[in-house]
This record gives structure tokens, sequence and C-alpha cells, in this order.
């Protein structure tokens, strides 16, 4: 179980790699045209639309397919986009949809995203104190993805394109990994009596985490 784990996260990240190189290489080193733009938002497109279908948006996927068929017959008419508009449309877009997924599970009432991972790992009666961290492990997340929203734009506006391009297509996704392993570092440093689990295990139940609405907290 945990080879196959393993092999299913390696597999995403060597993938995600890829993605990440041909996007900047996209984006820095070639002539801006709409298909570049299409080779660059159509995983992430695709990725929403299936993940949103699944999940029951079926009008977010239809609206996110109809923006991926528009950019497809723009592309084959020769029609130019705002290339580097619609990059930074979706760097800043899903991190701030992001934070603002992750912040409105912190609404009350609501089980916070992170708590809902911890619960899927080691089951519904968390200690309370382990409850709490959660709750402020999906808080920092939210500010995480503010930041990184707020670098970006700054970046964009106030810097050339090709440094927006590297802190959106190499600094933010080793920023992102740090900020998990780094969690996931102290945690146990900070409450040694909380029960053990593995990387793979966490990344199993964020990536089986399917339903975007949080459960409400049982009264």
């Amino acid at each position: 179980m945990q080879a196959r784990i393993a092999l299913r996260v390696g597999l995403v990240l060597g993938v995600g790699l890829l993605y990440v190189l041909a996007s900047h290489w996209l984006m820095t080193q070639t002539e801006a045209s709409a298909w570049n733009v299409v080779g660059v938002l159509s995983p992430m497109l695709v990725i929403l639309i299936l993940g949103t279908w699944r999940s029951g948006h079926r009008a977010v996927a239809l609206c996110a397919a109809l923006v991926l068929a528009t950019l497809c017959v723009l592309a084959m008419l020769g029609i130019q986009v705002p290339s580097h508009v619609l990059y930074l449309l979706q760097h800043a877009g899903i991190n701030f949809f992001l934070a603002l997924f992750f912040g409105s599970t912190l609404r009350p009432g609501r089980i916070s995203i992170i708590t809902a991972v911890a619960q899927r790992v080691h089951g519904k009666d968390l200690p309370p104190a382990h409850f709490a961290y959660t709750r402020q492990v999906t808080a920092a997340w939210t500010i995480f993805f503010l930041v990184i929203v707020a670098i970006s734009l700054v970046l964009f506006f106030g810097f050339s394109f090709d440094t927006w391009a590297v802190f959106a297509n190499l600094i933010t996704p080793i920023a992102t990994a740090t900020m998990f392993i780094g969690e996931f570092s102290l945690r146990y440093r900070l409450h040694p009596e909380f029960a053990r689990s593995t990387v793979a295990d966490a990344i199993n139940a964020y990536m089986n985490t399917s339903k975007p609405a949080a459960p409400r907290v049982p009264q």
C-alpha cells in the first residue's frame, strides 16, 4: 500500500515538475502566441474541470471547459490573446481560490480542511489540542496563499515579466513544498503527544479529500 502511494506521489511530482519547466520555457524562451497560452493553461484548466465536475460543481466545470475551448478556437484562428495577463490570472487566481477555500473552512461551525485531512488519517475523534492545531495550520496555509498572491501582483506590475515568471513557476512550488514539509517536521516537535503519521499518509489523505465543502462540526 505504501509503495503504491509512493509511486502515485512520485508520478504526480514528476509530471508536475515537467509541467513547471515546460511552462517556464514557453513563457520566457519562446515568442508569445495563442498556442503557448493553451499549452500553459490547459493542464490546470483540465484539472479544474475534472475536480469541480467530480465534486458536484458542474457550473464551474462548464465555465472552465468554455474557457479552454475559447482559447483553442482563438489559437486555431490565429488571434492573439493577452498572454501575460492570462498567466497572471492563472497564478494569482489559483492561489487566491485556495486561500478562499482554506479560509472558508475556518468559519464558525465548520471543520477546517486540515482537520478533515487529520480525521481521515487518525479517525474522527481527534484530541482537542490536535483539533485546535489543525485549525491553526489551516489559517497558516490561508495566509501563505494570500502572501503568494500579493507577491505575484507586486512582481508582475513592478518588475520584469521574467522576474515574475521565475517566482510563479519556480519559487512558488518550492515555497509550497517547503511549507508542507516544514509544518510536518515541526508538528511532532511542538506536539509530541500527537498520533504519528507519515508524509505518505498525509498526501494520500489530501489526494482523497474530494469534496471542497468541509463538513459542519457536529453539535
